[in-house]
């Protein structure tokens, strides 16, 4: 087979086994016929340590999270340079710089991350290895006593991960994956911990310690099953027109230091509770023992926690947080109920954890000029607040913290002492304005007296001067997404906008659009029954009530990703397009999302809700919100043995007269199904005054920890104490159940071992994009004996067509002296970025491999998405030589 003339290259032998593997690959082939998928796929991804600077200070690295690439910037006393734009992983969500010309990014969605190297002499930076983790990386940072281990958290699942996920096993679901930066080739050593899916990581300056922050760690809530309960909610239990509330609702209760369990009216439950939830934030990492361990853990930090940093002196660390208020019950003006979380169900805070001193622990609330007592806030309030605050970076003398309100559009700086003391007062003038919303990362550059500051929602990196604490310049970089998507974001998380007080969004509880893994009791005693016109899955009696009370009890939040087709949203449906009076379909969507415009004024504490065409932007941007590849599902998309009889059971045992499971929780992948029809149902054995509930699509079952073991009925305090626990919520609509496994139950499967069986298939249940989308594997001299069956498995899952196309295939890296970019075609071979080029075949690619010097990076991306992320713009992005002030 000939190159093509154009490419410069000569043939040169392989060796004998690679020769081999060109022919079976190549033998794959396959059409791979035009699939209807946007080339866009938005997964919200949240930006964890987006930017770095080089060693010496010379260079800054950039997350381009949307276009799934590395920009770098030369940094000059005038302005910055932009140098190259070098793609690596798919959701790039955070940069560790390791040298003047070694940079590692963590990718979120290819749980992966990118080693580049700029240190060739043809002056093209690439990807020169790959090394794959667990399940969403989300931070890194270098330790140990010479600083030579990348410490990086994972969520403990995953098809790279070294243990098997057990759904039915109560272990620490916080993983920290540790490499020996000298020794990349080396088996990782894997450090997991009692917390569930970790996030901030930061340490020590003699690299002997490294900080593990819990992203969603909970704040010691859980709640009672109804049958618990039995009614005894507290008042009000009735709505304003004396229509009363459900009985079938449980209660949320929280422990206090001496693990004694109270509800929101101070009543005391502590019998009924078998559990204890130690509430474990931050884990301490001995980072220079030769296998690191933890050493110590601590609680009361927060309830999500986004980033970390320690004090130069080693005396504090700082932790940013939100700390969430569900203890307290009902939305809305509070006018005939005790008590509201309107306008105030979190709070954004600092949290000082002061390692001198035992660890004690500090929380600093951000917001504290606020008068909750007023219904709503004023503009000198909402000019002083800061929300949702992500990474935060300290001045060298450790005086001064500098804080990226991601829902403000604000830098907030702090002097730490008073930060420590609780001194501070929150003030506009400590704050800078940025031109761009949602601010995200930031690196101090103390040399040259700048801040740059990476802002999301129009991706661009603003440059502060610290000297008047103003934006002096911005650039934007390349973005993929479109209109719909940038457009629309501002209204999940821009807290100025949508809260009157300024600290509050949606995104206080859909946390970068997805969950906080807590349940809320957001029913409104002041609001009326609303019909349900939804349909039902079947008939009930005359006389059952079916429409909606205003007081619902607890339910879990849920997520904004994956709302497109399921219909009705909420637990209920009761946000629904059969109430919209522009139409009646219950399955139109986007008018069930517009529903939701009651609460910003009901919970947010907005004077008003939003103007028609901001909800509507905003259903449009929340509607484009993917769920990622089931990360418990094998690469190949086969189910397992224990998995596919779940399935098989699913699919053909009656649970629930008369139905299979799935004649519910529809699984239909070819109609865009993926555990719900949007119908409801109504438990007709439940108590006098029950509720619908919709039915709930199954993709992110593996996500919810449960608390396993945990008792129901009235006589709890019979059952022995279970210990302790991660999470308080599990299961079903309000997080009452335990595991899946007791809550299957209450279904006519065989036995145990059946229902074990479905948990099984549950916990691995498909979605819109298979699991090979987002993985990758690099290619380089003296590795490819390592990586071959990765490679292998890649190119076999792009030649999938039937159900559906498993994923586009694309390789980037350098050749003919320039970065390049191809993507796999019908006929299996790759077209390249260069018209004049041809083909060129997997043989071609493989031999370019394995050139001194040389590397290339195979990803398989979402099915539609090939096109425009392997060959469609320049390189580049942003065109060399543009500058910032």
């Amino acid at each position: 087979m000939a190159f093509p003339e154009s490419q410069g290259l000569h043939r040169r032998p392989l060796t004998a086994w690679v020769v081999r593997l060109a022919i079976a690959l190549m033998a794959l082939g396959g059409a791979n016929p035009t699939f209807a998928q946007a080339s866009f796929v938005n997964f919200e991804s949240g930006q964890v340590r987006p930017m770095a600077l080089s060693s010496d200070r010379n260079r800054l690295f950039v997350a381009n999270t949307p276009d799934n690439r590395l920009e770098v910037f030369a940094v000059t006393p005038a302005a910055l340079v932009h140098v190259a734009s070098v793609p690596v992983g798919m959701e790039p969500v955070a940069v560790a710089a390791r040298s003047a010309t070694e940079v590692w990014v963590v990718n979120h969605l290819s749980d992966s991350i990118s080693i580049v190297d700029l240190s060739f002499a043809d002056r093209i930076p690439r990807v020169v290895d790959t090394l794959l983790v667990g399940d969403e990386p989300r931070d890194i940072v270098f330790a140990g006593a010479n600083g030579d281990r990348a410490f990086i958290t994972t969520a403990h699942r995953g098809q790279h991960s070294p243990s098997t996920f057990d759904a039915l096993a109560s272990e620490g679901r916080t993983d920290v994956w540790v490499f020996d930066a000298n020794d990349r080739g080396a088996p990782p050593i894997v450090v997991q911990m009692f917390g569930d899916t970790p996030r901030p990581l930061a340490a020590s300056l003699d690299g002997t310690r490294v900080y593990v922050g819990v992203f969603h760690s909970g704040n010691k809530t859980s709640v009672l099953h109804r049958d618990t309960v039995q009614g005894l909610i507290g008042d009000p239990q009735e709505n304003v027109d004396g229509e009363p509330a459900p009985l079938d609702i449980s209660l949320i209760v929280q422990a206090d230091e001496q693990n004694r369990w109270f509800d929101g009216n101070g009543v005391e439950w502590t019998p009924s509770v078998r559990m204890t939830l130690p509430d474990y934030d931050v884990f301490v990492l001995d980072a220079a023992a030769e296998t690191p361990a933890v050493i110590d853990r601590i609680s009361g930090v927060g309830t999500t926690l986004f980033n970390m940093v320690v004090s130069p002196s080693g005396g504090a660390l700082f932790v940013s947080n939100l700390d969430a208020r569900n203890i307290v019950r009902f939305e809305g003006s509070g006018e005939f109920s005790p008590t509201t979380v309107r306008g105030h169900f979190i709070e954004n805070r600092i949290t000082v954890i002061d390692l001198d001193s035992g660890n004690a622990v500090l929380p600093r609330h951000l917001n504290k000029h606020i008068d909750y007592d007023r219904i709503l806030g004023t503009p000198e309030e909402n000019a002083a607040s800061l929300a949702t605050p992500l990474q935060m970076v300290l001045n060298p003398a450790g005086d001064r913290l500098y804080v990226a309100a991601f829902g403000s559009a604000k830098i907030g700086i702090f002097n730490t002492g008073e930060l420590i003391a609780d001194t501070f007062t929150p003030d506009p003038a400590n704050h800078v304005e940025l031109s761009g919303g949602g601010p995200s990362g930031m690196v101090l550059d103390e040399q040259r007296n700048r801040l740059y500051v990476l802002t999301r929602f129009n991706n661009s990196i603003s440059v502060v001067d610290l000297d008047s604490a103003t934006e002096i310049g911005a650039v934007s970089l390349y973005s993929p997404e479109p209109a719909v998507v940038t457009d629309g974001r501002r209204f999940l998380y821009d807290a100025r906008h949508t809260s009157s007080r300024g600290d509050s969004s949606c995104a206080g509880c859909h946390i970068f659009g997805d969950l906080d893994h807590l349940a809320w009791d957001l029913g409104d005693p002041d609001g009326s029954v609303l019909e349900n016109l939804n349909p039902l899955m079947r008939q009930v009696p005359p006389g059952t009530a079916r429409d909606f009370h205003p007081m619902k009890g607890p339910m879990a939040t849920q997520s904004l990703r994956g709302l497109n087709n399921q219909g009705p949203m909420h637990w209920r449906g009761d946000r629904s397009g059969a109430n919209d009076p522009e139409g009646q379909d219950f399955l139109d969507e986007e008018a069930a999302f517009r529903a939701f415009n009651g609460s910003f004024a009901a919970l947010l504490g907005r004077e008003t809700v939003l103007a028609p065409n901001e909800m509507q932007a905003f259903a449009e941007f929340a509607l484009t919100i993917h769920y990622p590849p089931n990360p418990v599902r094998t690469l190949n998309n086969q189910l397992t043995p224990v998995q596919q009889r779940g399935f098989d059971a699913f699919l053909s045992v009656v649970s629930s007269e008369p139905f299979t499971c799935n004649d519910c929780h529809v699984v239909d992948v070819a109609a865009g199904k993926f555990g719900t029809n949007g119908f409801s149902v109504i438990d007709l054995e439940g108590p006098l005054v029950i509720q619908p509930l919709k039915i709930p699509h199954i993709r992110n079952l593996y996500t919810k920890v449960g608390f396993f073991g945990r008792s129901r009925g009235v006589d709890d305090q019979d059952f022995p104490m279970l210990g302790e626990q991660i999470r308080g919520f599990g299961f079903t609509h309000d997080g009452a159940w335990d595991t899946l496994l007791n809550f299957l139950q209450d279904f006519t499967l065989d036995d145990d071992a059946q229902r074990r069986e479905v948990v099984s298939f549950l916990m691995a249940a498909d979605a819109e994009l298979l699991p090979v989308v987002g993985q990758q594997v690099t290619l380089r001299q003296g590795n490819i004996g390592r990586v071959r069956s990765q490679l292998v498995s890649l190119l076999q899952q792009a030649a999938v067509t039937s159900p559906r196309p498993a994923c586009d295939l694309i390789v980037k890296g350098s050749w003919g002296g320039a970065a390049r970019g191809a993507v796999r075609d019908a006929s299996g071979q790759f077209r390249t970025d260069r018209a004049s080029d041809g083909t060129l075949s997997i043989r071609s690619l493989l031999e370019i491999s394995q050139r001194p010097g040389q590397s290339l990076t195979f990803t398989c991306v979402p099915p539609g998405s090939g096109e425009r992320m392997g060959i469609d713009r320049d390189e580049d992005g942003i065109l060399d030589g543009d500058e910032i002030d």
